[in-house]
This record gives structure tokens, sequence and C-alpha cells, in this order.
């Protein structure tokens, strides 16, 4: 220039962001959704955790999560002054907050509900005429002076108690409260006085002064000790007979304790501090449970005792609790850790292709720069400062969304994994870049499988990948999967299968096209031959899309089937409770069901088949099979055996004494069987002929009948092949095992015979099983109009019982925003290795047209190309989901995930099975996706000329 200045250069930064915008854009969107993801998943698991756990101790009984303080009634040695101020408002009062202050962290009080007081602990019986005495038994009363008793009831009638002049250990009349149950079934009114015995012999009179109501029945200050707010009838254990009594709790002035002092009913002092879980964090419980232990025998006892006395002990279920939510946190933790190491590995595989899409874009242009002096380190650090650019801010914007979306959890794991994602990417696309351009290259070069063998180094770093991979998944089948806590190499079970199943295909899978090719070469047309032989050498099929698309179709598939595994252990533990869709039995065992209530249910809109059975508990098993069949005994081999033969239950079936006889109609319950997916048997097998025919109406049955039955195989291993007479409710007779079934309707027990109702002595139906959808209110208005209790239980209200917990909720909503980012990455890795070969499809339908080829017939040439490796990549996905499930499967319960917390269910192991539909639908996708978007550019291309596509010098 003139004026001898230098041209200023344009930044690079912004020259190369003005180029190309659009994969900047899109390199900063992908990043940003992956470090949401990442950041999002410890603040999900945080917060699953976190309500879980203030969950378990909100809903746990106040009795069990409720810390006591308690000691013994002051010394006798003590002077009287000394004695009733230790038992007085004031003194309790300042214990009470000083022993709140001392509590470990993260233990916190709900100060609202606090209590401390006197109360007794023996119950004193209350010999008042006017009192309720079942069974001739009068009432056991306690009493308790507790504080804020205004602040946690109302009162209905009468007025509070009050301690007028002052109560001391010499008084002998005090005033009290009960509650409006307790006053209700004791037959309290206002106004009555109960008389409570002194260790001078002369009583104290307890006037009840008023009823009150409280305000949170189920809150800690009235739960507890549920006899305060409810009565209860309890036997009498000193009676030999069973006997039952009443018992409940009169509530005296909050200043009145001194005068339990003087009772022989053994008072005590106590605070109750409730625990305040809203402080609490998923993180908290170990220290939670550390607190715990140092409050009940550890130095937070020995604060405890320096507060309220030497004497002080500290009672509380809390620290089981926490327990029981860290061993469901423990089972969830392993089949979730799968999910995130999956769907992590997905990601870092799609990331680095991303960089290898813009690498393989700019690798002109770099090669450009390397032959006219660039160096690695310059190259590198622009590329890495352009990166960076993008990048980094994107990462922080997903770290933000995450905080936002998810709102409690820690925050430095998030930090942590937005942090990863940034980095990765920031060094994985220089790096991958520059490595390509260690030496300059030629123009011009084929790229194919076939001319461009991998090197010695690759075979060898492939081999040795391999070789762990194989070592690792040998040693996790044989040491197992099962276990407590989280193992890395449990949880990396899918990204190690996957890397094997790549490694292995991606050798393996050009040599049938090759076979292939050779007959299509000798048709007429040239689609199938060049489709066949492109397919073979296309770069499109490297390992690195392929362990993408196993890793995600893996880790959808062991997702899909955890979420399936889930619904069915639901579905099958409500068909165990209930037996069928509906289901129809009395209060109590015995109580069978009348023929009109059995003919009004059979004709209700809805119902397909009813199926009557007349259950039997308590059967005694006889006495010839009591020390177990002789070995190779079993049931006859002319039977049926549906099942595999093994007791299935719980329990030793050598040590059983006692089975469950069920009669039932054969036609009717075999329907129902195969209807709800129950075992099922030929109803033929039932069939008793001759002397063992069913007997009239009012017959009486001998001894010597020789009934056909189906047994478990618990029982079957116990009875053999001989007759052995049994005796029950239903008549006496012997059975002879003619076949075997695992399970039966509506029964849990593994021990049991199914016999043909019609056979016994007495038929009449303890229970209705019912399929089909009756209508609730119908039914239960037909099971109401007899005039008896009859209990009616329906499949769905069961089902329904199984709600998730915080916890599962929360694992839950991980695994199906697992499947659904597996899914999202795995089309991801197939636009982007489709995309990557996409300007050389471009610029060989443009060749190709050029010699006469048709746009259909380019159409079907890129589909045709792109189908092997989608079936490669759907049949590996299939395989390698297969292998991962039946390699963890042995370790993975599903019952934390699916009935834990629920009472009464079945906490059976539940296995985790392979689910076709969570196997198959991702695979087809893949191939779906893949022709779709061969087709789209198919059409895309046709548009072009072909003038745009061939330029002089181009060499692709």
């Amino acid at each position: 220039m003139s004026d001898g200045k230098r041209a200023a250069s344009a930044p690079w930064i912004r020259t190369r962001l003005r180029t190309a915008p659009g994969a900047a854009v899109a390199l900063a969107v992908l990043v940003l959704v992956t470090a949401f993801l990442a950041a999002a998943f410890p603040r999900a698991v945080d917060a699953y955790e976190t309500k879980g756990l203030r969950h378990d101790i909100r809903r746990a009984d106040a009795g069990r999560s409720t810390v006591e303080v308690a000691r013994p009634q002051p010394g006798l040695e003590l002077p009287q002054e000394q004695r009733e101020a230790e038992a007085r408002s004031p003194e309790l009062t300042r214990v009470g907050k000083a022993l709140v202050k001392a509590l470990p962290a993260p233990l916190r009080a709900d100060t609202s509900s606090l209590a401390y007081g006197v109360r007794t602990t023996k119950p004193v019986v209350a010999n008042e005429p006017w009192l309720p005495r079942p069974e001739a038994k009068p009432p056991r009363l306690t009493y308790t002076a507790q504080s804020g008793l205004k602040n946690h009831a109302t009162l209905s009638s009468g007025t509070w108690p009050a301690t007028p002049g002052g109560v001391t250990a010499d008084s002998r009349a005090v005033q009290g409260v009960v509650t409006e149950e307790t006053a209700a079934e004791l037959k309290v009114k206002v106004g009555a006085t109960v008389a409570l015995p002194t260790a001078a012999q002369e009583p104290i009179t307890v006037t009840i002064t008023g009823i009150v109501a409280p305000r949170d029945p189920q809150g800690s200050y009235w739960s507890t000790d549920p006899l305060l707010r409810s009565p209860s009838l309890v036997p009498d254990p000193t009676d030999p007979f069973p006997v039952h009594f009443w018992t409940g709790t009169v509530l005296l002035a909050e200043d009145a304790g001194p005068v339990l002092l003087s009772t022989a009913a053994e008072p005590v002092v106590f605070w109750r501090i409730p625990p305040d879980p809203a402080g609490l964090t998923g993180p908290d419980g170990a220290r939670l449970t550390s607190a715990i232990a140092s409050l009940e025998s550890g130095p937070g006892l020995l604060k405890v005792r320096a507060i309220a006395g030497d004497t002080a002990a500290v009672f509380t279920g809390l620290g089981h609790i926490v327990q029981a939510n860290a061993r469901m946190r423990d089972a969830i933790s392993p089949v979730i850790t799968v999910a995130a190491l999956g769907i992590g590995s997905v990601a870092a595989v799609v990331l680095v292709m991303t960089g290898a899409l813009i690498a393989a874009r700019r690798k002109a242009e770099l090669a450009l720069m390397r032959s006219r002096g660039g160096s690695l380190r310059g190259i590198g650090g622009r590329l890495l400062a352009e990166t960076a650019v993008t990048v980094l801010p994107a990462s922080g914007l997903g770290l933000l969304l995450a905080v936002l979306a998810v709102g409690e959890g820690r925050w430095w794991p998030s930090a942590l994994a937005a942090t990863g994602v940034g980095l990765l990417v920031c060094i994985a696309l220089p790096l991958r870049t520059t490595l390509q351009h260690i030496r300059p290259t030629l123009h011009g070069a084929r790229e194919d499988m076939v001319s461009a063998r991998p090197s010695r180094r690759r075979t060898v770093a492939e081999l040795t990948l391999l070789v762990l991979a194989v070592g690792a998944v040998t040693a996790l089948r044989r040491r197992g999967t099962s276990g407590s806590g989280t193992d890395l190499l449990v949880s990396g079970a899918p990204v190690l299968v996957a890397l094997i199943a790549a490694l292995v295909l991606v050798r393996l899978y050009p040599l049938p096209l090759r076979l292939a090719a050779r007959p299509m070469a000798r048709l007429r047309g040239a689609i199938g031959f060049l489709s066949l032989a492109r397919a073979g050498r296309s770069s499109a099929g490297g390992a690195l899309p392929l362990l993408a698309l196993l890793l995600a179709l893996a880790t959808a598939a062991f997702g899909g089937s955890v979420i399936a595994g889930i619904g069915d252990a639901r579905d099958d533990a409500a068909l165990t409770a209930v037996g069928a869709d509906a289901r129809v039995s009395g209060r109590s065992e015995r109580a069978t069901l009348p023929d009109e209530l059995v003919r009004t249910v059979r004709g209700l809109d809805g119902v397909r088949n009813a199926a009557p059975l007349r259950i039997e508990f308590g059967v005694t098993m006889p006495e010839t099979a009591g020390g177990g069949g002789a070995a190779g005994s079993g049931p006859d081999d002319s039977g049926t055996d549906t099942g595999p033969g093994a007791d299935t239950g719980g329990g030793d079936a050598a040590g059983a004494r006692a089975m469950t006889m069920v009669g039932v109609d054969p036609a009717s319950y075999t329907r129902l069987a195969r209807t709800t997916g129950l075992p099922d048997f030929p109803s033929g097998l039932l069939k008793a002929t001759g002397p063992s025919a069913p007997l009239p109406e009012g017959a009486k049955s001998v001894p010597e009948r020789v009934l056909p039955v189906i047994a478990s195989p618990a029982v079957a291993a116990r009875l053999g092949k001989e007759a052995h007479a049994v005796d029950t409710l239903s008549g006496d007779f012997k059975v002879q095992v003619v076949g075997t079934v695992e399970r039966v309707a509506s029964l849990a027990s593994t021990n049991f015979l199914i016999v043909n109702s019609a056979s016994l002595e007495e038929r009449a139906p303890t229970t209705l099983l019912l399929t089909g959808a009756p209508d609730p209110g119908k039914l239960r208005a037909a099971a109401d109009g007899n005039g008896e209790e009859f209990v009616v239980q329906l499949r769905s209200e069961e089902r329904a019982r199984y709600v998730n917990t915080p916890m599962q909720a929360g694992a839950g909503r991980i695994y199906l925003a697992a499947v659904a980012a597996g899914a999202g990455y795995a089309l991801l890795a197939v636009l982007l290795s489709l995309l990557q070969t996409a300007p050389e499809r471009k610029t060989l339908l443009a060749r190709l047209r050029t010699m006469g080829l048709t746009t259909g017939q380019g159409r079907r040439l890129l589909a045709f190309e792109a189908t092997p490796q989608a079936l490669l990549a759907a049949g590996g996905g299939l395989l390698t989901g297969w292998a991962t499930i039946v390699l963890l499967s042995p370790g993975i319960d599903l019952v934390p995930l699916a009935l834990a917390g629920v009472a009464g269910s079945d906490t059976s192991p539940v296995t985790l099975r392979a689910d076709l539909w969570s196997l198959a639908l991702p695979a087809a996708g893949v191939v779906a996706l893949a022709a779709a978007v061969a087709g789209v550019q198919a059409w895309w291309a046709s548009r072009r000329g072909s003038i745009t596509e061939l330029r002089a010098g181009d060499s692709r």
C-alpha cells in the first residue's frame, strides 16, 4: 500500500462463523441439548431421591418417625419441690428447646408439633360403673399432661382443663378432657369423674371438663400415641380366654404433671420431637442414619443426657424408615446407571461423529492450509478457538436450562457434566481434524474400504478393545450381576456388548455384500449391483456410526423392557391378589355364597365367564407324605405337567404341614385360566368315574373314595403317585395326583390341591371369579342385596393401588427420557452417517444421470445402498439389546420399581425379561429412517442439475 501500512486481516473466528453459520448453529444446538441432558440427569436423580426420602418420612406412622426422649420420674431421694419443678411446664419447655438445638445435622425438628409433658406408662383400671365393660372387663386408662393441647384441638363441649390454685404431688383433684372418639366409645360425658389410684391409697379425682376434637388427627401430635385420639379394644394378656377390654387416654391440664408423680402408674417425663423433612435432601440419607444412630447410642445420646438427665433414653423408628429408603435407592440405582452410561456413551459417540462430519467437510480447506505451510499447532489452535466460541456458551446455557427445569438437586454434579460435554467437543473436533493432516495429503485419493484397508495400528487397537470387552463381559457373566450398590462393570454392560458387536460386524458385513454382488453382476439391471458394491465399501458403515446405533438401540431396548416389566409385574400382582377380573367372596374364610347370588352375578352385563371356587385353607398334609416323597417320586407320568415341577414358593416343601384345597368346576375354571393367562389343564383330568364319580346332592362321602387332583409342584413331590387320605370340611376321601400347575387363581400359596367340586360332600362355593368388564356398582349392589356382607374385589382397582412413589415415579421418568433420548440419538447417528457421504452420492447421481439413469432408478439406487447398512444396524441392535438383557437380568429385581411401598403386594423377585416391542420398534425405526433419508436425498438431487454437481477439476 502507498502509506506503507499492511492491510488489516479479517478475524478468523468471525470469518468462519459468517462463512458457515448453519453448521455453527447446528453444533451449538446439539451441544445445548446434550449438555442439558447431562446436567439434568444428576439433578433429576437428586430430586427423586429427595422427594422419596421426604415422602417416606411424611407418610410413615408418627409413632415410628417421631424422636422421643423419655426418662423416669425424678428420683424419690430429691426434695419434693425439685421433683415437682422438673415436671412443670417451664422446666419442660427449657429442656425441650435445648434438645431441639442439640439435634445433630441434618435432623431438624418440626417445632409446630413439638410435645412434652408427663404421662403414665402403666394403664390403670377404671372401676366406674358407667364405663363400658365388654366381656365383663373394666377399661384401663392412661393419663398424660401434655403441652400444646389448645393449639392442636378445638373444644367441642365443656371447658378446657385448668389448674386453679396450682397442682402438686399432694393434690387429689385435677381436671381433664377426652377426644370425641374416646367419649363416644367409653360413654364419657362432661362432668364425669374418674378415680386415679395413688401410692398413698387416696385416689385422685379426675373431672372431665370438656370434649375436644383434634385439628389434625393424623398429625404427629395425635398419632405418635394413637390412644390420645382413639381408644382401642385390646385382648387381656392375663386371661386364659380371649376376652377384651377398652383402653384410652385422659388428657390432663398442661401444668398438672406433678400430680402424676404420686401414682403407681410408672410416670415418665417425655419430649416428643417430630422430624421436619422439608430441609432434607436425598444425599442426606447416610448422614441422617448416622445422626440417628448417634442419638440412640452414641455421642448424641451423651448430649441428650447432659440436657435431660442421666437416665434419659431416645426412642425412634426414624432410622428404620431411612434405611428402608436407602435399600430402595440402592435397588433402583444400578438400573438407572445402566441408562445413564448407555445414553452418555451414545451422546459422546454422536458428538465425535459430528466432529468427524465437520472435519470431512473442511478437509480440502485444511489440506490447502497445511500444504501452504500451516502448522498443526496453529491450525489446531484456530479450530479450538472457533469451536469454543460456539460450544462453551451452548454448554452454559444447557446447564442453566437444566437448573431451571429441575429445581432440586446439587449443582456441582450438573456443572461437571455440562463442562465435560463442552470439553469433549472442544477437544475432539480440533484433535480429530488435525490428526488427519499430520502429513500434507494429495488431492483425489479414494477413501473407500476397497482401496484403503485398515492399517496395522488400527487393527491392533481394535483387537485390543475387542479382547478387553470380551474379557470384561466374560468376567461379568461368571461373577454375576447381583449385589448391592452400583457396579460400573455391570452398568456398562450395554457399552461392552455394543462395542464387541460393532467391532465384529464392521469387519464382517462387507463379505456377504461382496458375495451377493457377484450374482447381481450377471443380471441385466445395474441398480442392484451398484447398490451392493457401494454399500460394501461405503465409509458410512464405519465402526463409529455403527457403535452409536448399537448403543442407542441396546439402551432403548433395555429401558423399554424395564418399563414393560414394571407394568407386567403390577398386572401379575393384581391378578394374583384378585384371581380374575373380579372376585366375590365372604368376609370370613368359611363363608359360602348363596346360589341366588351366584345366579344374579352370572347374569350381569359384561360378565363373560363365572367360575365358582370352594377354597378351604389349612388342610393337613397326609402323614404318610410328611417325610417327603422318595427319590424320583412325582406326579403320574400320564398327567399333564404345566410347570417345571419345582417348588417356586417360599419355604421348604419338606417343612410344610398344611395345604389349601380348591374345589373347582373344571370347565369354567379352565376357561377362566386361559382368559387370564394362568396355567390351565385339560378339564377331563378331574373327571371321576365309578366309585369316585360326583356325589348326588346331599350324599355323604366315604373315606375310600379316590379323587383325582391337580397339585402344585411342591405338594405333588410330597404325595407322589400313591393315593393318600385327607380330612377336610368338605368330606373325607383319598387323593391321587394326576397333574401339576404352578399357580391357581386367587391364591399366592404354593401348597395346594385342585379337586372337582362336584365330587365333594360340601360343594357350596366360597369364592366366585369373574372375567369380563362388569359394572362395579351393579356388582356391589348384587353382592349387598343378599342380606350378608360379601367382599367385591376388582382387578382394575387392585392394579390402581400400585401407584408410583416419588422415587419410583422419578426413576420411571428417567427411563422414559432415556428411551426417548436413545431414539433421538439413534436417528441423529443415522442422519450424520448419511450426511457424511451426501456430497459423494449427489455427484454419483449426477454422473449416472449423464449416462441415462432415470430419477426413479436413482431413488432406488440410494435406497438399496442404504438398506444393507440399516439392516446391519437393526440386526445388531436386536442382538445387542437381547444380549444386554440376558446378561443383566439375573441381578436386576424390578420389585423396588414396581411393587415397593404397597401393603400386601407380592414381593417375590420380578426378573427382567426381553420385551419384543422394545427390541423391534427402535430397530424398525432405524431401517425406516434410513430409507426415508435416502429417498429425500434422491429427490433433492433430482431437482438439481448435473452442471451444478459436476465441475471441472472436481475429483469427487
